[in-house]
């Protein structure tokens, strides 16, 4: 009984469902070091960059009243408008290797789009001010 027991747990072990990062947790991981625990641009790495980060908790203000979530999940997937040599942003490989969610961006479509990379422009979205 206990040599089928120890064939088995391995096999449970490998069955157990990976938990997926909040978009606050990848926040944390990919963002904090530069744009700062909450998220004003003033990390512990802010002060080593050339151009200062954006303050993300204002980009709905400067957009009009409404969240970009559009651009912010552009920005990091990494279209930079052609500004590549100045972009300083990590690279977010496992954010978009996560599993594809259907996404509308307004315009009807749902389009599949990274988990990761939706949970983490809706926790920007949520720390406007």
């Amino acid at each position: 009984m206990r040599a089928k027991l120890l064939l088995i747990l391995p096999l449970l072990a490998a069955c157990v469902e990976e938990k997926t990062p909040t978009g606050a947790e990848d926040f944390a991981a990919f963002c904090s070091g530069c744009h700062g625990a909450g998220a004003k641009g003033d990390g512990p790495m802010a002060a080593e960059l050339a151009h200062k980060p954006a303050d993300l908790t204002r980009l709905s203000r400067r957009n009009g009243g409404d969240f970009p979530k559009l651009r912010v999940m552009a920005k990091i997937w990494g279209y930079t408008g052609g500004k590549d040599g100045e972009a300083v942003m990590p690279n977010f490989g496992p954010l978009l290797d996560s599993p594809l969610v259907p996404y509308d961006a307004g315009d009807g479509i749902e389009s599949p789009t990274p988990l990761r990379l939706v949970q983490l422009a809706e926790y920007v979205e949520r720390v406007q001010r």
